[in-house]
């Protein structure tokens, strides 16, 4: 029996948990569902990961709004993915003037941010209830960076009594990737970039860079993490623990990868082989079925050589899913 496509089966909803990791900082998390997070200051309040469609975003300011009436003025988008930031709009009626994005997010919004939004759609229909409220692809109202990793293209945000640092650490999950850093209470916001007991999705990762990212995550020392998917994670043990979690899923992937393809494997093969070192680690977390079909074929391809990722369409997910998931 053919396993149902992506997380079309998953239906149920999650419990959302609001919680504070430090006096300015909170995280908003649903049992392995997309994590935001909200730093709250004087003056403003800024959104790091919009949420998948206004209606969700309504649901995490019906949260904020339990703690603080201050505007929503920034909205960050760690990356482009459509699950992360379609429910921008909603916070333009809660005083959002900025949208951030790094350079390199902005550049795949432009290249393939629509192909991504009806994919993802397809992909999580519980996520996409209320798709209709959503007017179309976010578009960043300010750029940061050059496309280089690094904190020489970063933009500082004074909330009023916080600072928050964004910029672009290196590639990884995407090659735009963002954080949010509030370096006074040692807190990342880290987007997809870690996850924690859950589906690491790599579809459009740089998977030979990945690894050096986490290690220049992991030399900020934070105290607390906001991951993009998991729980919030509270002292340096636990964040080191989702550090190490993420680069092992990485690193074990795309060794399987590299062995399926200098092997002469063809991509099921490739499953099949990757399948071996992946199941008994990670089999039982979250989305794990969903992501790995999209991981597999993003490892066979890098390791082939293709260096940017192959642009998901819906149509090439229901081949590829058919291929590897029946």
């Amino acid at each position: 029996m053919s396993k149902a496509f992506a997380s079309q089966a998953d239906l149920d909803d999650k419990k959302t948990t609001f919680e504070q990791l430090s006096p300015h900082c909170w995280a908003y998390t649903a049992e392995g569902d997309p994590n935001s997070g909200v730093i709250i200051g004087e003056k403003f309040i800024m959104v790091s990961d919009a949420t998948a469609t206004p209606a969700m975003a309504r649901d995490l300011i019906k949260h904020i709004r339990t703690v603080s009436d201050k505007p929503i003025k920034y909205v960050l988008l760690t990356h482009y993915h459509a699950v992360r930031v379609l429910g921008a709009s909603a916070y333009v009626a809660e005083g959002a003037t900025e949208v951030i994005a790094s350079r390199g997010t902005y550049e795949l919004i432009v290249e393939r941010g629509a192909q991504d939004m009806q994919s993802e759609m397809e992909r999580f229909p519980r996520l996409f209830r209320g798709a209709d409220s959503v007017p179309g692809l976010t578009w960043p109202t300010l750029v940061i960076g050059d496309g280089k990793p690094g904190r020489q293209g970063s933009l500082e945000v004074d909330l009023g009594g916080v600072k928050v640092s964004i910029w672009h650490p290196g590639p990884g999950h995407t090659r735009g990737d963002t954080i949010a850093w509030v370096e006074e209470e040692k807190v990342l916001f880290s987007g997809d970039l870690v996850e924690y007991e859950a589906g690491v999705y790599t579809g459009d990762a740089q998977l030979e860079e990945w690894p050096a990212t986490l290690e220049a995550l992991r030399a900020l020392g934070a105290e607390a993490i906001v991951p993009g998917r998991g729980e919030a994670m509270k002292g340096k043990d636990d964040v080191n623990k989702a550090l190490d979690y993420t680069k092992r899923w990485v690193t074990t992937l795309f060794q399987a990868g590299k062995e399926a393809a200098a092997a002469g494997m063809d991509l099921k093969a490739a499953m099949a082989h990757t399948r071996k070192s992946m199941d008994p680690v990670f089999g039982h977390v979250f989305i794990y079925e969903h992501c790995l079909p999209f991981d597999v074929s993003r490892a066979y391809d890098e390791a082939k050589g293709i260096k940017n990722p192959r642009i998901w369409t819906a149509e090439r997910d229901k081949e590829m899913w058919n291929a590897l998931q029946a």
